[in-house]
């Protein structure tokens, strides 16, 4: 079964000339990448901003789009686009779009600007800096999240005096000490309220969270789908998970709500479960408050049920509970009679509408990733990719998606992608488990093969586009690449995803063995014989195990992040719920052999192959420490290895320069051991 797009939808505007070559990282870091949409609420016009690469300054800068969605075919125009300058996280509230803009350098600021054009004019001047901002649907009022001490009344910084002689060490007396990449340094992410006129909305607003102690948005990913306006725009919705003696324990995120005016303390509407809610997002008539539940603590894959609250009665209804789908995002009709969400679904992830009345599910899209969703009368617009094609926006009204734009269209001319093709097996358990396989350009002699294994666990080898793993990338530099949803995987149901629990090296490492012999025996242009396996994360921690467990098949190995010691990643990890989880719920010293059952560590002696390690120095999640062990067990074995250490990356590669030097390394170290000569 192929996994390709029609050519109407996921494939580039130009032609491909017949002089066309592979796709390279060069490329791909010079891709322009679409932000989420805003749209009018009269459903003409789009706005977005789009990320475009400084190589020089090794970043990335962003400008203002827009689109008129009334005008079939219409071209997308800039709305701002000031050199030097970026302008980022648009809303449109009426005929007005708010955006965040560090113009004239500083902490940046709230501006606005005609959705049709002119100048744009600054609205905020308090300091300190900020997260971001939603506009309240009225229009008079803004909600701000900033970083500021626990209890501070406003968003004026905190005037903190140190002795003369104090010196440069952090104390901590709790965790979290560390978060992703992150030092904490005592601060919260907390919701500010301002009041927005024709003067704009200066002055430093004034804190709701009242006494709750905690980030909203959460840390580290969480944004601005975490809080929630009310359409008469007097209350405010947020998840916040209260920071006890244990943070680092807990998944126990919680919805609130409270006055916009801070006139009373905000009520806590989720207390009832004690695992994750989150994505408060209200009915645009007022009366429901939509959210997701998970129902286990301490389990952040949990299945995310949609849920459905009544604002007048309190009553809740699982809207979802009878579909074994975990959702992804959630966005309301203009009549709040139903709901768009996204779902991984068997290596796609599509838009879904879900009726609110009885929880009935119907398909909006096939093939392909939706990430980022606005609704408009007009039809839904989402931001959609896949493994050959990054993100454009397109219109969901019935029938196929229409394609509004191509963003990338003059950059991707003259270059042909690969084929996907996606393959079934019977895995562990006799279950069916789900892979794909990507077939160089032009192919017609066999081709080493690039074994990938996904992170998270939780996660899935899907048809989605990708500016770090790409296996488009790996493709253009001659290999067939072959991944595999195992066991643990999302888009399958809860019990394939919980199946990974206490069984990180077993039923998994067993679906990563049958799945290669699978695609070695259906796909006669991959080198069974000439194959490298590479992962990062819970991949990475794969490769840990394969080199022990499964020590002769690839001839080489590239291990990013990934876990070498299970006793020392439970004591030098932030996040310890989830490490905890993994291995049955209880801390490393009261089951130490739930952890070494699987411990990659336990296996060296076996170790035998070539092996490249990467590492960030900034990764708080499986710290650096974890690699360079690798290393050290690598070299003190004689066995060909290889350290790659970022100073300035966390558990991703993220700086342009830096993705090209990975790849490099990467397709350097395969090549070396399966005999591809370079791109």
């Amino acid at each position: 079964m192929r996994m390709l797009l029609t050519a109407s939808l996921l494939a580039t505007a130009a032609a491909t000339p017949v002089s066309a070559r592979p796709i390279t990282i060069d490329d791909v870091t010079m891709l322009s990448r679409i932000g989420a949409p805003a749209a009018s609420a009269d459903g003409r016009w789009l706005v977005w901003a789009q990320r475009e690469t400084d190589l020089a300054g090794d970043k990335g800068r962003y400008d203002l789009w827009r689109l008129d969605l009334t005008k079939p075919g219409a071209p997308p125009v800039k709305l701002l686009a000031e050199a030097d300058v970026n302008e980022n996280d648009p809303q449109i509230v009426g005929s007005t779009v708010y955006f965040s803009s560090d113009k004239g350098g500083g902490d940046g600021a709230i501006w606005s600007v005609p959705v049709t054009g002119g100048a744009p004019r600054k609205l905020t001047n308090f300091a300190g800096g900020f997260g971001g901002f939603k506009v309240a649907p009225t229009g008079d009022r803004v909600v701000v999240w900033a970083d500021r001490l626990p209890g501070a009344p406003s968003l004026e910084p905190a005037m903190v005096k140190k002795a003369a002689d104090a010196g440069a060490a952090r104390t901590y007396d709790q965790m979290f000490v560390r978060h992703w990449d992150t030092w904490a340094d005592g601060t919260r992410s907390q919701l500010f309220v301002l009041p927005l006129t024709s003067a704009g909305a200066p002055g430093n607003g004034k804190a709701v969270v009242g006494s709750l102690v905690g980030d909203t948005p959460s840390k580290p990913f969480g944004g601005g789908e975490e809080v929630s306006w009310s359409p008469d725009g007097k209350t405010l919705y947020f998840a916040l998970r209260e920071a006890g003696r244990i943070e680092p324990l807990s998944t126990n995120l919680d919805i609130f709500s409270v006055p916009a005016d801070g006139s009373a303390a905000p009520t806590n509407l989720t207390d009832a479960n004690d695992a994750t809610d989150n994505l408060p997002t209200v009915s645009p008539d007022g009366r429901k408050l939509a959210y997701f539940a998970m129902r286990r603590p301490g389990y952040e894959a949990d299945r995310q049920v949609l849920t459905v609250r009544d604002l007048t009665t309190g009553q809740v209804v699982s809207l979802t509970e009878r579909w074994d789908r975990s959702v992804g995002s959630i966005a309301w009709a203009p009549d709040s009679r139903s709901l768009y969400v996204t779902a991984d679904d068997t290596q796609e992830t599509p838009l879904f509408r879900v009726d609110a009345a009885n929880g009935g599910v119907t398909r909006l899209t096939q093939e392909g990733h939706v990430g980022a969703v606005a609704v408009t009368p007009r039809g839904v617009i989402v931001a959609l990719n896949s493994l050959t094609a990054p993100d454009d926006f397109y219109r969901v009204a019935g029938g196929a998606p229409q394609r509004l734009t191509s963003v990338n269209a003059a950059k991707l001319a003259g270059i042909d992608m690969p084929q996907v093709t996606r393959f079934s097996f019977k895995g562990a358990n006799n279950d069916t488990v789900w892979g794909y396989a990507v077939k160089p350009v032009g192919t017609s002699a066999k081709v080493p093969i690039a074994y990938m294994v996904h992170g998270g666990p939780q996660g899935s080898s899907n048809n989605s586009w990708s500016y770090r793993w790409n296996p488009a990338v790996f493709a253009g530099a001659g290999y067939g690449l072959v991944a595999v949803d195992f066991h643990g995987s999302t888009g399958y149901g809860q019990g394939f995803t919980d199946a990974i629990r206490n069984n990180w090296g077993g039923w998994p490492l067993e679906d990563l063995q049958k799945g290669l012999a699978a695609a070695t025996a259906k796909f006669a242009w991959l080198d069974a014989d000439n194959a490298c396996a590479l992962g990062a994360s819970y991949g990475g921690y794969m490769m840990n195990w394969i080199a022990g467990k499964w020590p002769d098949r690839f001839k080489c190995i590239v291990q990013h992040d990934g876990v070498f010691d299970a006793r020392a990643m439970a004591y030098e990890t932030e996040e310890l719920w989830f490490d905890e989880w993994e291995h049955g719920g209880k801390a490393y010293y009261e089951d130490p052999a739930a952890y070494e059952k699987w411990n990659p560590v336990n296996y060296v002696d076996k170790w035998k192959t070539p092996m490249l390690v990467i590492t960030g120095e900034k990764d708080f999640r499986i710290p650096y420490t974890q690699g360079l062990a690798t290393f050290t067990a690598l070299q003190r074995r004689g066995i060909p290895s290889r350290l790659v250490v970022n100073p300035a990356e966390n558990h991703w590669v993220l700086k342009p320069k830096n993705s090209r030097q990975w790849y490099r390394e990467v397709l350097g170290w395969m090549g070396k051991w399966t005999g591809t000569p370079p791109q």
